[in-house]
Formats: structure tokens, C-alpha cells, sequence
């Protein structure tokens, strides 16, 4: 039964600027990240389920207590999170660009959705692209709730994701949640969320 433990980067804290700053980064990873996974060990300690993959805790997350879905949804949003970002973004292609297109008509018309569920998304939590029913959907949750938890209004498995909570952009954008999802779309790693949607 191992502990979990904080993934590390994949790029360093200033790599995604001038997007998302290096303090922010810093914090974001090194401090709230942390958080969760110390907190998840903390409260899975002695359970049998202590070291169980993230996506087998999330499913049957209305069993467990409110500090292992807090924290446990915390520590496998970010996980995804710091993966679906990378210096200088990219653009999705092939079987991915063809899905956004079947499912939302343009990748363009896609952005829109998706910014709006970020930024309808009242208090904190997340936006995602997930893979529901053999098809794409964006959806948003609330906290660190996210679409594999039996919780969710629509279930599915997240491609892409991204954090609304203030922290994730306070610093530098402060209120202006708009600037930081229009920000954002320039660090967008579409290698690996067709990595994911291909596996999904």
C-alpha cells in the first residue's frame, strides 16, 4: 500500500509564461497540489484502498468521505492538469480534430463552449472535455469533483481539463477569470489530450 505522491513538473514553474506566471505555478504545484496528496494519505490511512488507482477511487467516491473526494479529486485533477499544458501549446489534429468537429462543428465553436463552462462555473472548480458514450462533451464540475466520480451529472473520461479555482490564476489575472481562459487556449498540450482521447 503505497503512499501517493506529487508528480513532478514536466516543464519548469516560469515555462508557461507569460500565461500562467512562475509564482503562481510555484504555489499552485509545491503548495496546493501538495496539500491534496499529503491530505489523500492522511485520509486513507490503514484503508485498504491506499495506493488504489486514482480512476478506481473516483468511481466509487459517494462511498467514501468527503476528504478522500476533495482530496483525491484534487490530487487526479492536477495530475491531468499539468499534463494537458506545455510552452507554446499546440493545435489538435487527426482523429481528435475530427471529433471536435463532428461533435461541436469547429474547434472554434468548441473554445466558445468550453470557456463558457468555465466561466459559468459559480465559485470554484473545473472545466472538461471528456469522452462520454463513445463521444466528446464538455462539461463543468464543482470543487475538485470531475467526470469519473459517480457523483457527476454526466460521467465520462477527461481528456482535458482546466482548474477555475482562483488560486489557479488570482496573482495574475485576479477577477478577470475571462483573460486567464483566453490565456490559457496558448499552452494547451492537444499532443497529449489525444494521447488521452485515443486511449479513452
Amino acid at each position: 500500500m503505497a503512499n501517493y505522491e506529487l508528480p513532478a513538473l514536466p516543464y519548469a514553474h516560469d515555462a508557461l509564461e507569460p500565461f500562467i506566471d512562475k509564482m503562481t505555478m510555484e504555489i499552485h504545484h509545491g503548495r496546493h497540489h501538495n496539500a491534496y496528496v499529503t491530505n489523500l494519505n492522511k485520509a486513507l490511512e490503514g484503508n485498504e484502498l491506499l495506493g488504489s488507482s486514482l480512476e478506481d477511487l473516483m468511481k466509487d467516491i459517494s462511498k467514501l468521505s468527503p476528504a478522500i473526494r476533495n482530496n483525491g479529486g484534487g490530487h487526479y485533477n492536477h495530475s491531468l492538469f499539468w499534463q494537458v499544458m506545455k510552452p507554446g501549446g499546440s493545435a489538435p489534429e487527426g482523429k481528435l480534430l475530427d471529433a471536435i468537429n463532428a461533435a461541436f462543428t469547429s474547434v472554434e465553436e468548441f473554445k466558445k463552449l468550453f470557456a463558457n463552462a468555465a466561466m459559468t462555473r459559480f465559485g470554484s472548480g473545473w472545466a472538461w472535455l471528456s469522452v462520454s458514450g463513445g463521444k466528446l462533451v464538455v462539461t463543468s464540475t464543482p470543487n475538485q469533483d470531475n467526470p469519473l466520480m459517480d457523483v457527476a451529472e454526466v460521467n465520462g473520461t477527461p481528456i482535458l481539463g482546466l482548474d477555475v479555482w482562483e488560486h489557479a490564476y488570482y496573482l495574475k489575472y485576479q477577477n478577470k477569470r475571462n483573460e486567464y481562459i483566453d490565456g490559457w487556449w496558448n499552452v494547451v498540450n492537444w499532443n497529449e489530450v489525444a494521447a488521452r482521447f485515443n486511449k479513452a
